[in-house]
């Protein structure tokens, strides 16, 4: 089974992270986006992914196919690679990966977390979504029922027809079919909301032309799109996972769960947390941070931090603030 995973666009809510780090590479306590995506489907699928389909932006380096291979190697993936040259959709999107849409296949889209019990039934439908109750379905495509069969799917309605949201996970059992629906979108020119080739418009010609569809429900749908969300996401997996914070160094510290200190890291001499992740060889001295993320290989030192992203190889020195700096990048007096 496949994995096709788009994630060319340049994820500007959560910039300057984003800036050289696509979103679904973001760690989130020690993992990224797309590897907790491939361990959630390994545990609750009875078959596993055999092949991780990515669709690129056009200017991702080496270092991001080489993040995506090593995920495709701990779990035993074929990984391939596609580019999306421009961003013209989410079906565009999908369709950029066509010299793979053949056979079975499932299709992501990276902004968010999610859970699910084990057990899903895929293999009654040609397609399944899967959708979540939500309050407000204007932001989202919407599984449209008559009784207990979905009929239709809507790409946000402008009136409450639904409040089930497709929440960017599908099946589908023949992903030649779903490649021929986009093709005639893209042959003709339909267009839908934003001016743009929707995956929801591809997903209902199949429907109409009598395709049998299914939805499957998750447990949990947890937002990493802004900065903001990302924190919160953190903090909920922090508590979901507290049985495997403790990896790196920490010394003379007092600790307020939940805090996660990740293989290789030094922390000495400081107060950390509530709901703080220190990534993969970050050092953390003499410093107070609560309700944070600092990524791998970043420094905080005699630092006072709340509400807090420190990226990749950045360094915070004497900085008592809410910071938000990208990788590589330096706050505070020189050492």
């Amino acid at each position: 089974m496949k994995l096709i995973i788009p994630m060319a666009g340049r994820g500007t809510r959560v910039r300057p992270h984003s800036h050289v780090t696509p979103k679904p590479l973001l760690s989130v306590k020690g993992k990224s986006i797309v590897e907790r995506i491939v361990d959630t489907f390994n545990r609750v699928l009875s078959r596993s992914i055999d092949e991780g389909v990515f669709v690129l932006g056009p200017d991702f380096g080496d270092e991001v196919r080489d993040q995506l291979r090593g995920i495709c190697d701990r779990n035993d993936m074929e990984a391939h690679f596609t580019i999306q040259e421009s961003a013209e959709g989410t079906a565009h999107a999908v369709y950029c990966a066509d010299e793979h849409l053949s056979g079975e296949g499932l299709i992501v889209f990276a902004d968010t977390l999610f859970d699910m019990e084990p057990g899903v039934a895929i293999e009654d439908n040609d397609v399944v979504i899967w959708v979540k109750h939500v309050d407000d379905p204007s932001r989202f495509g919407v599984a449209v029922r008559d009784g207990d069969e979905v009929v239709q799917l809507v790409e946000k309605p402008e009136e409450p027809i639904s409040n089930e949201a497709i929440i960017g996970i599908y099946y589908v059992k023949d992903l030649g079919s779903l490649q021929g629906a986009i093709q005639e979108l893209l042959e003709a020119d339909i267009r839908g909301k934003g001016g743009e080739y929707q995956l929801t418009d591809a997903m209902d010609a199949l429907l109409q032309a009598g395709a049998t569809f299914g939805t499957a429900a998750v447990t949990e749908w947890l937002d990493c799109g802004t900065i903001p969300a990302l924190l919160d996401t953190t903090g909920h997996i922090l508590n979901k996972e507290s049985d495997s914070l403790k990896e790196g160094a920490i010394k003379d510290c007092v600790i307020h769960e939940p805090v996660y200190v990740g293989p290789g890291a030094h922390v000495e001499g400081s107060v950390l947390g509530p709901r703080v992740s220190v990534e993969a060889g970050a050092t953390i001295h003499n410093s107070v941070i609560q309700n944070s993320i600092v990524f791998s290989d970043a420094s905080v030192e005699g630092a006072v931090l709340e509400d807090s992203l420190v990226g990749q190889h950045a360094t915070v020195r004497k900085s008592p603030a809410v910071v938000n700096i990208g990788d590589h990048s330096a706050l505070g007096p020189r050492a």
